[in-house]
């Protein structure tokens, strides 16, 4: 095959990367920042610029061993420090083993006179030093707004906003360089972004009252990146940027099979339950029992000594453990147990990648086996179906890695189609069930259908959902020529049922006494016509023996008369007693 002379790069040719540490980022910049050069990171206020920058220099101390240089223009170092305790970084620690260099740098704007002679060799030696005395790898300046603040003359800024990029090159040191976004550019002056070599924008938006922040990479020379826009938090361990488009599909996948708590629901899926590791969608309309049948679910898997993690967005725990006591089934002593844990919230809260980055840290926290999300279209409050539906991708993404089975409820509304949930998200799971009123004779009853079961055999019959003080239990419908009965309709029908094939027994009873009658009486003439031959049969022996007896007494006595006779021996007797002389 020809390659026209094109030869891939080798790993050791690719740009090298230095890694953040910041959850999703690396994986967007496939590994990183630029090592050895300056990064432009530029938003607005309250988006996280110092935050990031802050935490790209914790994490390269404590987890790749990179010192690093803090050099702020604004905040001092017992604020800085203040500040990211918030993210739980030991910042205090660091600085004690000489991991990281806090440098605050005041500039007055009226001691600044502008003059041709200008520069920044007095930052340079600082800045110097403090990289001398640690070896730092890493390097924050925070930000140049502040430091260029009372040059008004445009030609000095820019070549000495040139020079501190060069300066940073030459040194060698992987920079982050925080700036304001301007009006019209991304950068107050303009400059900044087109001599970097990476530049990553971060928007901080309010839209139907709901605060997001975004991350884009908009500029990264000499590696590819992932150019959309990606939703990030700032949490109490940091920031995470959780990107649908950084996860592949490459989880792995078990053949273990786990019982649903509902024997007959189990039959429907080949006699065996759901795989593990699946993800599972419960649909239905309000009151058809979906978070019945997924307490159901929980408690199953919990007592098998599977951990649970129950995500409720609609009730409180203590709700779900009394409503779940009057069908049977005992949460509490479970959750005492700690094989089942709650995680209740209103959808309202906070936004979804808040949600999203909360789910992650309980379920990295408690590893469960099994999660439970009740119902995942709450969450539709706090998003739009296209951002609800990228949350739901990289939740059933994270859990499959994790070979977590998952089942997710879903509110559905009257005049949807059955095959239609409601975020439109059944594409992504492995199984989907739903619950379906029905409506008939006065009376609403519930019905469940397995719409789809990928990987196995499974029933496509519609079967009557009952839930009641002993559990949940399911029965199969009647299906006739009127349609499917269920409730007291289905109850109805049997017992017609039950008392024409009683009736149906009776004649049949009645018939087979009738036959055994006439089978008896048959057998009896049958028996009389035996005897009757019998006798007859005796009868005729006695005349042939009477017979035979006779006719040898005859023959004797007629040979002793003739030999009374002396008769002559040539002389025959004829039949008739007549005889003529031997030989005339």
């Amino acid at each position: 095959m020809k390659t026209n002379g094109y030869k891939p790069l080798t790993p050791a040719a690719r740009l090298p990367k230095c890694p953040t540490g910041i959850q999703g980022l690396d994986e967007i910049t496939d590994g990183g920042l630029p090592r050895g050069r300056p990064t432009l990171v530029c938003g607005g206020a309250g988006c996280g610029k110092t935050l990031f920058a802050a935490e790209f220099l914790v994490r390269g101390a404590a987890q790749f061993d990179e010192p690093g240089v803090f050099m702020s223009f604004e905040e001092t170092g017992a604020e800085l420090q203040a500040n990211v305790a918030s993210l739980g970084f030991d910042l205090t620690g660091l600085i004690r083993r000489k991991k990281i260099v806090l440098d605050h740098v005041y500039i007055e704007r009226s001691e600044i006179t502008e003059t041709g002679e200008y520069d920044l060799e007095g930052l340079f030696v600082r800045l110097n030093h403090a990289l001398d005395s640690i070896g730092a790898k890493r390097v924050v300046l925070d930000t140049l707004e502040a430091l260029f603040a009372g040059l008004p003359n445009e030609a000095i800024l820019r070549a000495e906003l040139r020079r501190l990029f060069r300066w940073l090159k030459d040194k060698g040191v992987t920079a982050i360089i925080t700036a304001e976004r301007g009006r019209d550019q991304m950068t107050r002056h303009g400059l900044e972004e087109y001599v970097s070599d990476c530049v990553i924008l971060l928007d901080h938006r309010v839209n139907d009252q709901i605060a997001t922040r975004h991350l884009r990479v908009v500029k990264y020379r000499g590696a590819l990146h992932g150019t959309n826009e990606f939703p990030f938090l700032i949490g109490d361990e940091g920031l995470s940027v959780l990107p649908i488009t950084s996860l592949g599909l490459n989880h792995k996948v078990s053949n273990e099979r786990i019982s649903t708590g509902i024997p007959r629901l189990d039959a429907m899926l080949g006699g065996r339950g759901f795989f593990r590791g699946s993800s599972i969608l419960l649909t239905g309309t309000p009151g058809t029992g979906k978070t019945s049948l997924a307490a159901c679910f929980a408690q199953a898997a919990a007592r098998r000594g599977d951990r649970v993690l129950f995500f409720s967005f609609e009730e409180s725990p203590g709700q779900i453990i009394r409503n779940m006591r009057s069908i049977g089934l005992h949460m509490e002593p479970l959750v005492k147990s700690g094989w089942l844990r709650f995680h209740a919230a209103r959808p309202t809260l906070c936004g979804l990648e808040m949600h999203l980055a909360t789910m992650f840290r309980e379920i990295t926290r408690y590893k469960p086996a099994v999660v439970i999300v009740d119902p995942i279209t709450s969450l539709l409050s706090a998003g739009s179906n296209h951002e609800t539906k990228g949350m739901v991708t990289r939740l059933i993404d994270f859990l499959k890695g994790a070979e977590v089975t998952s089942l997710f409820t879903s509110l559905t509304h009257g005049g949807h189609a059955l095959e239609q949930s409601e975020i439109a998200m059944s594409s992504l799971m492995d199984s989907w069930l739903l619950l379906q009123d029905l409506e008939g004779n006065g009376e609403r009853n519930r019905v469940l259908y397995v719409l789809k079961a990928r990987g196995m055999a499974h029933s496509n019959q519609v079967r009557e959902f009952l839930i009641s003080k002993r559990g949940i239990d399911l029965v199969d419908a009647y299906i006739g020529p009127n349609g499917v009965l269920t409730g007291a309709s289905r109850v109805a029908q049997a017992a017609r049922e039950k008392a024409e094939a009683l009736t149906e027994r009776q004649e049949a009873a009645d018939r087979k006494r009738e036959l055994e009658r006439k089978r008896t009486a048959l057998e009896q003439q049958i028996a009389g016509l035996r005897s009757e031959y019998e006798t007859e049969v005796v009868e005729l022996r006695r005349i042939d023996q009477q017979v035979d007896t006779k006719t040898r007494v005859l023959t004797a006595e007629r040979t002793k008369l003739g030999r009374l006779r002396q008769a002559d021996a040539t002389v025959t007797a004829t039949p008739h007693g007549n005889s003529r002389p031997k030989g005339k």
